[in-house]
This record gives C-alpha cells, sequence and structure tokens, in this order.
C-alpha cells in the first residue's frame, strides 16, 4: 500500500448510544458515573453523560488501523482531549472521524485525524504513526 502525503484513507462517523457506553464500561472496568447518570453528570457541572475519552480515542484508531493492511504496525498514536462527547439518552451522538496522510518518509508514515462532534474537534494533535515497512 502507497500512501502519499495528502491522501484521506478513512472518513468515517460513529454513532454512540448510552447503551455503547454500557459496553464500554463493561470492557474496561470504568464505571465513572457521569458516564451513565445524568444526575451525576449534571451535580459536577458537566452538560451531560460524557462518552469516556478512551473510547473516543479508541474509535478514531480502529477507524485508521482497519483502513491499512493487516500487516501494518502502529509505532505510536497520541492525541490532547479537547472536549467531551456528550451522549443524549435519546438520539446519541455521532462522531466523526478524517484520517489524512500528513508525513511519509522511509521509516514511518504520520496519519493526522480530524475528530469532531456536533461540528466541534473533541481530539487535536490526533496522530498515528504506522512503520513504513509493514505496508507494502
Amino acid at each position: 500500500m502507497t500512501l502519499v502525503v495528502g491522501d484521506v484513507i478513512a472518513e468515517r462517523t460513529v454513532h454512540l448510544t448510552r447503551e455503547s457506553l454500557v459496553r464500554y464500561a463493561g470492557a474496561s472496568g470504568d464505571f465513572n458515573p457521569i458516564h451513565y447518570r445524568d444526575d451525576v453528570a449534571a451535580a459536577v457541572g458537566l452538560p451531560g453523560v460524557l462518552a469516556h475519552g478512551m473510547l473516543t480515542m479508541g474509535i478514531a484508531s480502529s477507524v485508521v488501523v482497519s483502513a491499512l493492511p493487516g500487516t501494518a504496525r502502529v509505532l505510536d498514536y497520541g492525541v490532547r482531549f479537547t472536549r467531551p462527547v456528550v451522549v443524549d439518552p435519546e438520539t446519541g451522538a455521532d462522531v466523526t472521524i478524517s484520517a489524512k496522510v500528513a508525513a511519509a518518509d522511509d521509516d514511518a508514515v504520520r496519519i493526522d485525524l480530524t475528530v469532531k462532534y456536533a461540528e466541534a474537534t473533541v481530539l487535536v494533535k490526533a496522530q498515528l504513526r504506522v512503520a513504513a515497512d509493514s505496508l507494502a
């Protein structure tokens, strides 16, 4: 697979529901009530029940990984959280991910991710580096 700087390699919108949060809590062991109880979220000044930050981060990376060949080796991945994803009890929340090749050399390919919820960016400096030799 040849990746060229500027190529958009993946775009996806993922719909989260309160059930998604419960399932993630069970898998991760993170049962903080701000992720499932409106009253607790409100009591600590949040706008509503929030998706787990690591769930948002994991979804974003999975969009990239699924677009790469099975041989791809992720060297590192990092993000900075800027705002929460509020998951409405009725309508849920849509998280939109776009992955674009930002840099490439003989050793690695850097893929930058744009991750948005409600038109606002929720992750910044979201970058994933893949070993160049694992893309062949």
